[in-house]
């Protein structure tokens, strides 16, 4: 006859109740962290949108407020359109073989007027264009000495390839991203240029060493302008992480390479604006700014996932404290004290709610069972809002710092876009000079600048060429 169990005693069943609630909390906190993380996307967190797979959100869900305006240009907007040219390169005269009337025959002789229809295309590519330099020799007429002029400085073998070919090369391989494999195939089919991936390895190589003086220029403009942006990106370098930082204006924007994410830039001043990064307060002599698009991701996903009405409070009022700081801007005026106040104490408000919702729940579980009880997600964020308030709200009593970090975010996007297509470096002397290169376009594109005559022109040229406004 088998054994009966023991019956347990009522402290023994008291003990197995507790452990067992303890189990069933831990379980239930387990299940809404993966449940949360599960909910996470682009659109209510940092994560990039690649990373959203095929569960991807609906493309019409934004953190902007819909507005009562239609699809598409607004009135008044000036649009862009093909429009004839005054002075064609061709012109095809076309002539009427008969009369349309009475079938009479027609000559060029009778014409009388027309009607013009052009036709916009590329030219036919032609054979590269061969420049020969020659250096002539003088014999002197008073001692017979014989001199022989000098080449010109660019002018440096007896065969060699021009500016406007490295420009065309570093354009389609940093700008469009072309491998060098591809790269040497166009510029074979379009121009019967026959040129090795060495060959275009070595003219990426020069020209990002010409612009040394340049991109040091920038990076002291960025230094000391009154609001600059920063960010940072992995990057794979010789099959490790390395870290991209950007440091940008509306103006200009500067890349570099570091193995280390902390590895942060120098000599700064004026106001920077980040994502919060912790590391980004330990900078000296600057003021802060905090990208409120991440709080705006963070209280979507709060709203989303964990239903926390002072959420969507908070959104609301940092939507609508954006469009008055925009329509502000506009104007070219600051936002009025009284409205900005109003802003503030709602602002307050809503902190002071949440915080008591929060204070209110159960505390969370220890990890391990010792130290402080961990907060929450939401209450972790409202307390950063509390304590970075002056940095959350800056944009509104300063007309030159913008709501968001979004200019760090866009100059970085391009480099993650060349990774997402050609991978990672093989050296960090290349990824060296393709940030330096990189940060002369950009630059270049912010400044209005002719991209193929940049690549061509001197440090010294590109420099005094520089606009700060």
């Amino acid at each position: 006859m088998p054994l009966q169990p023991r019956p347990l005693s009522i402290s023994e069943l008291v003990a197995t109740v507790s452990s067992q609630r303890a189990q069933i909390v831990a379980l239930m906190a387990r299940v809404a962290e993966l449940e949360r993380r599960l909910g996470l996307n682009s659109s209510n967190s940092g994560k990039p949108p690649s990373s959203d797979g095929l569960h991807k959100p609906r493309r019409t869900s934004s953190l902007r407020e819909g507005s009562t305006r239609k699809s598409g240009g607004q009135k008044g907007h000036a649009g862009t359109t093909l429009e004839q040219v005054a002075r064609p390169d061709t012109v095809i005269r076309h002539f009427p073989a008969q009369c349309a009337g009475c079938g009479a025959a027609l000559s060029e002789g009778m014409a009388h007027g027309h009607v013009a229809r052009q036709v916009f295309d590329l030219p036919e590519p032609r054979p590269l264009e061969v420049t020969e330099h020659r250096a002539q020799r003088c014999r002197c007429a008073a001692c017979g000495e014989v001199t022989r002029a000098a080449f010109p400085a660019a002018v440096a073998a007896p065969v060699q390839y021009g500016p406007r070919i490295g420009a065309v090369v570093t354009y389609l391989q940093t700008c469009q991203f072309l491998p060098e494999k591809r790269l040497a195939a166009l510029l074979a089919d379009m121009f019967a240029l026959r040129l090795s991936t060495a060959s275009i390895a070595n003219i990426i190589s020069q020209r990002a060493a010409g612009i040394a003086g340049f991109v040091c220029a920038v990076r002291g403009h960025i230094a000391a302008a009154k609001v600059k942006h920063l960010d940072e990106t992995g990057l794979r370098v010789g099959a490790r992480t390395q870290w991209l930082h950007v440091a940008s204006t509306r103006r200009l924007t500067h890349y570099r390479i570091s193995p280390r994410r902390g590895s942060l830039a120098e000599n700064l001043s004026g106001v920077v604006v980040h994502d919060h990064w912790k590391p980004y307060y330990t900078l000296g002599g600057v003021t802060h700014a905090l990208c409120n698009a991440h709080h705006l991701r963070e209280l979507h996903a709060l709203i989303e996932i964990e239903h926390e009405d002072w959420a969507r409070q908070m959104r609301t009022v940092l939507r609508r404290a954006c469009h008055v700081a925009n329509l502000a801007r506009a104007r070219a005026a600051p936002v009025p004290p009284r409205l900005a106040g109003l802003i503030e104490r709602a602002y307050q408000r809503i902190l002071a709610a949440g915080l008591a919702w929060h204070e209110a729940q159960p505390a969370l579980r220890r990890q391990g069972g010792r130290g402080r009880h961990p907060h929450r997600i939401g209450h972790n964020l409202l307390l950063r809002l509390g304590n970075r308030r002056d940095d959350v709200l800056r944009f509104l009593t300063d007309p030159d710092i913008p709501f968001s970090n979004n200019q760090a975010e866009q100059d970085v996007r391009m480099m993650k876009l060349r990774q997402k297509i050609s991978g990672g470096f093989r050296s960090k002397q290349g990824a060296e000079r393709f940030a330096d290169i990189r940060t002369l376009l950009s630059t270049a594109k912010k400044q209005g600048w002719d991209i193929l005559k940049a690549l061509t022109q001197t440090p010294d040229q590109l420099i005094t060429q520089i606009r700060l406004a």
